[in-house]
């Protein structure tokens, strides 16, 4: 039996400064931002309180991919996270389409996340336009990447902490709210979760479109495969890391739902314009328009600081596997791939001259552009596991960590991928962006292939 290294890294020329528990807290700041405290509201007007179906079969969904990225960051970390271990399944033009369309998505959604951050302070200090807000953001979280791994991981660790916190809050006042521990304010129960035409009262078309929304809201939680690679010990940290993630944005997700279509009527308009304020109104709790509107912008930039350091690792592995220019893999003396940074967080810098010249159209834009990538590097990571895994077990491979249930639940997970895949091309709007990302994966095929052997990798140290 041949044993695969547990402590090795493919990636070189990084500097492993990021601990468990700063990766843990990546990865739940990844995921809650405001696809939890906006996007629900939409959720669950689609389909009620039975949104919790939604929200389950979504988190199945998460649950499995990243079991099956902890067993392929176990076996070779790399910064590179998905999109290596696609290229060693499939090839180098599998490999290097789903690495540029990580970073483009997350390029745009750094840019729309300052963008819907800026909006909000904006509408606190009349006297400063969005647009300057979005430079300040940009510049600012630019310099927070730029400072060295370790400072980023302790800087998003408490900008992380501060969401699950607020959660934590939520939770508990609502749950206080329906069982009548509340002064003042009459016990809900959870009668409105069948009043109000049922549990499920646009049926299972309902649930099937709130799916759509559900799913892209657990996007965010992949960046742990990517930090592993900055830590001391990848293999042993990120059984741990999956886990504590799952584990902690389930209950998140699920509970704060739960509370929401409990406490309230699932038609209430408010629940549509914003979920947590209208609970929290409801039991009158002093500010909440402000408490609210604070950790929306909290969790934006949170998420925005997340994605500006795994657009940077993605396009830093990209150019080491020769899929990039070799001038993106430099890195300072702190071991900070600057000139990733700096090329992932250009669009920034272009989207503050956009604001300032289409302040109203900017952010439905750049959210419509991003569609649904997060299908098609789900799906990949997915195929690259089932591959990697039966090549392991047939050339007698030991890996540190074996995914549980296979090949049973990798194959329902790519079932349940398909599921939310033929969902979006029923309907009209998702369908539009699901084909865009389908023809951009096409585009970026066509030039790896066209550009097969251009490039070489390297590292350059400066």
């Amino acid at each position: 039996m041949t044993e695969v290294p547990t402590t090795t890294t493919t990636t070189k020329g990084l500097h492993p400064g990021l601990t468990r528990r700063q990766i843990s807290m990546m990865g739940l700041g990844g995921a809650i931002g405001a696809g939890l405290f906006v996007g629900s509201g939409q959720a669950i007007g689609l389909a009620g309180p039975a949104v919790l179906i939604s929200y389950l079969v979504a988190g199945a969904i998460v649950i499995l991919v990243m079991a099956m990225l902890a067993e392929m960051v176990a076996a070779r970390p790399s910064s590179g996270a998905f999109s290596s271990y696609a290229q060693k399944a499939m090839g180098r033009s599998a490999g290097s389409a789903v690495g540029w369309l990580y970073w483009i998505q997350l390029v745009v959604v750094i840019a729309a996340e300052a963008t819907g951050a800026a909006g909000i302070i904006a509408g606190w200090v009349p006297g400063i336009p969005a647009w300057a807000w979005v430079l300040i953001f940009v510049v600012a979280l630019t310099a927070v990447n730029l400072f060295g791994v370790s400072n980023y991981g302790r800087f998003e660790f408490w900008f992380a902490a501060i969401k699950v916190v607020a959660i934590i809050a939520f939770l508990v006042v609502g749950v206080c709210a329906i069982i009548g521990l509340i002064p003042g304010v009459p016990a809900s129960g959870i009668g409105n979760l069948v009043d109000n035409g049922g549990f499920a009262p646009n049926g299972m078309t309902g649930i099937a479109a709130a799916l759509l929304i559900v799913v892209f809201a657990f996007g965010g939680t992949e960046v742990v495969a990517i930090a592993a690679a900055e830590s001391d010990d990848p293999a042993r940290n990120i059984r741990r890391i999956v886990r504590e993630v799952l584990v902690r944005i389930l209950v998140f997700y699920i509970g704060s739902i739960f509370v929401i279509v409990a406490v309230l009527p699932w038609n209430d308009p408010a629940v549509l314009d914003g979920p947590f304020s209208a609970v929290l109104a409801t039991i009158r709790v002093p500010g909440v328009d402000l408490v609210m509107s604070l950790i929306v912008v909290i969790a934006l930039l949170s998420a925005m600081n997340a994605n500006i350091y795994g657009a940077s690792r993605m396009v830093f592995s990209l150019g080491e596997r020769g899929l990039a220019p070799q001038a993106i893999t430099r890195t300072s003396l702190k071991g900070v791939p600057y000139v990733a940074v700096l090329a992932s967080v250009s669009f920034g810098f272009v989207t503050v001259g956009l604001n300032w010249a289409f302040p109203d159209v900017v952010l439905p834009a750049l959210l419509n552009v991003v569609g649904s990538t997060l299908l098609v590097i789900w799906t990949a990571t997915a195929l690259a596991q089932i591959i990697l895994r039966r090549r392991a077990d047939r050339d007698g491979i030991d890996l540190p960590m074996r995914m549980w249930g296979f090949p049973w639940l990798s194959w329902l997970c790519l079932v349940l991928l398909g599921g939310v895949i033929a969902l979006a091309m029923i309907d009209p709007a998702a369908r539009v962006q699901l084909l865009l990302t389908l023809g951009l994966t096409a585009v970026l095929l066509l030039v790896a292939r066209a550009t097969r052997g251009i490039a070489q990798p390297g590292v350059v140290r400066e």
